[in-house]
């Protein structure tokens, strides 16, 4: 049986298509279209999944939407009829949108894809609870969902067993920790849905002196993690803008930033200051999700989720025993989610339980497809078997030479995690800010992950005897042997790699050992600022091309930067 989840007209859209349970491609819109956060209706990621798994639309059972937008629709109609007549233009320009789109769904899908089969909706946070309960090692779990907004929730809390999800309790909107940060993203000059990492890579910058402040003005926190905001100072409920940007600024005495302009010392300290709030809020949430399922593992998912910082306090704080977050937490996600509710929760089929190996869902391109491109564009390029490849790229990294590694299937979420790559010497501290500035074109205050050698992670990480495959939590350097890798609080964003996860990444990591007596790799998502990560040789050329990367490796084949400056 296929099923086919689909998420889209908010920002993020995906599709994930499944047979019998198991996950047999997945990929983001914004990947084919080139549009960075693309919302639209993902025609061509769908088409991708029907393609990967040799059938037509005829052949899929039921799809799935990740919201159900009937519910939201009365939440926004209910929101503005209590702020009324405040947002009354923004109120013009939503109905028109809702009546001739939004509310829609159901009949854009059949006509976009001739699809005349069964059609489902489940709410936003069952979506993102599924992505993550379903995708678990767990039998039973504690589940824990956050993000902007659904339907109604933006924070539940969900009773895991088998192949069932219960909901316990949950925090509605306009009440969300999500815009609460996002607020702080649009004022600190970042752009909302996109920008809100910024925010957390800025905070080890800055102290939290704002803490007390915007507890006593913005946000009132219960000892269980239920939290109320101070809605005077905030406009998502009616407006375009996320904050009432003359009481925000009052409040912090200063201008909101403009995106172009220098960050200063109250910038970092109010990133400090929000992200320790999040924190506090998410633990307490997390002790009470605890209380209440007397479960020992939990499953995270939302976009809050994406904040590895946040994760890695839960670890610490030994709140449960084990931890898993789905890898794509955000709005994409929700396509894996929403087929996979349908296959346990709707359909009752059986789970089996196992680890969430990898999240390469995407296209692949094979040597020949590369091969053919590199020759009708008449490139200079050299073909090597995989054991020499290793041995040659591994070389370039040891002489200071950055890398864009492009192999195998394309990752789904938000990271890059060894096929859509960018890859340099985490031991040379001038790589960092050399990327940043040449290669990513983007803020000099970002950090890098690692991607080390699963079995030398405890060699240079405090980690806690876990591991971390999809770079989602961090953990403290204990040497300092890795500067361009090394946040300003000493801590990483570690990707463990494996040989069972990804063969030829592991072998390029080992083969840099070898040469270095350093485990591990700088690795970024292999796109500019603003532009998603790369999908198709042609993309990776490109953006090889538009950049300071001096070595373009596409499957077993190696352009050199020289010569096509």
């Amino acid at each position: 049986m296929y099923i086919l989840g689909l998420s889209f007209y908010y920002h993020d859209s995906s599709a994930c298509l499944i047979k019998d349970g198991q996950i047999i491609a997945a990929a983001e819109e914004e990947r084919f279209t080139r549009k960075k956060h693309d919302p639209a209706f993902p025609s061509l990621a769908i088409s991708f999944c029907l393609k990967e798994a040799g059938i037509d639309i005829n052949s899929v059972e039921y799809i799935v939407f990740y919201e159900k937008p009937f519910l939201k629709f009365e939440r926004i109609i209910f929101s503005y009829f209590k702020n009324w007549p405040k947002g009354y233009m923004t109120f013009c320009k939503m109905l028109n949108l809702w009546l001739t789109k939004k509310l829609r769904i159901k009949k854009t899908i059949r006509k976009e894809l001739a699809y005349k089969g069964k059609v489902f909706f489940i709410k936003h946070h069952e979506a993102h609870a599924s992505s993550s309960f379903f995708s678990s090692p767990f039998k039973e779990a504690a589940i824990v969902t956050m993000d902007g907004v659904g339907e109604w929730a933006t924070t539940t809390i969900c009773d895991g067993v088998e192949n069932s999800i219960t909901p316990l309790r949950e925090i509605e909107f306009p009440n969300s920790l999500g815009l609460f940060y996002s607020a702080f993203t649009y004022f600190l000059g970042f752009n909302v849905n996109d920008g809100e990492y910024k925010v957390m890579g800025l905070a080890p910058y800055g102290q939290p002196i704002y803490v007390d402040l915007i507890k006593k003005e913005l946000i009132k926190i219960s000892s269980d993690g239920s939290y109320e905001l101070n809605q005077k100072y905030f406009k998502f409920e009616y407006g375009d803008e996320m904050i009432n940007r003359a009481k925000f600024e009052r409040l912090f005495g200063i201008k909101k930033r403009d995106s172009k302009e220098e960050i200063d010392k109250t910038h970092k300290d109010i990133a400090a200051s929000v992200q320790a709030i999040t924190e506090e809020i998410i633990l307490l949430i997390c002790s009470e999700a605890r209380r209440l399922t007397k479960r020992n593992n939990v499953c995270l998912a939302g976009g809050l989720f994406l904040n590895c910082v946040v994760n890695s306090k839960i670890l610490e704080k030994k709140i449960f025993d084990d931890v898993f977050v789905f890898p794509a937490s955000g709005d994409s996600g929700g396509a894996v989610g929403a087929a996979l509710f349908m296959w346990y929760q709707i359909l009752n089929n059986e789970r089996e339980l196992k680890e969430l190996k990898n999240v390469y869902w995407g296209p692949s391109f094979s040597n020949e497809y590369i091969e053919n491109y590199l020759k009708r564009i008449d490139i200079k390029y050299k073909k090597l078997s995989e054991e020499n490849l290793v041995k040659e790229v591994a070389s370039y990294l040891k002489n200071q030479k950055i890398v864009g590694w492009f192999q195998g299937k394309m990752e789904f979420g938000p990271r890059a995690l060894g096929n859509r790559s960018i890859l340099a010497d985490p031991g040379n501290r001038e790589n960092w800010p050399k990327i940043n500035k040449l290669i990513k074109f983007r803020e000099d205050f970002r950090p890098f992950a690692p991607a080390i050698l699963e079995d030398r992670l405890n060699d240079f990480f405090y980690f806690h005897g876990y591991k971390s495959p999809f770079m989602l939590f961090v953990a403290k350097n204990k040497t300092d042997k890795m500067p361009a890798i090394t946040h300003i609080d000493g801590s990483s964003r570690v990707q463990t790699v494996s040989q069972e996860e990804n063969k030829l990444f592991y072998n390029l990591i080992s083969e840099f050992d070898k040469m270095t007596g350093m485990p591990a790799l700088i690795n970024t998502s292999f796109n500019l600022s603003d532009i998603p990560i790369v999908c198709t040789p042609q993309n990776a050329f490109q953006c090889f091309l538009k950049s300071g990367i001096d070595v373009l490796v596409l499957g077993n084949h190696i352009i050199l930067k020289e010569g096509y400056k």
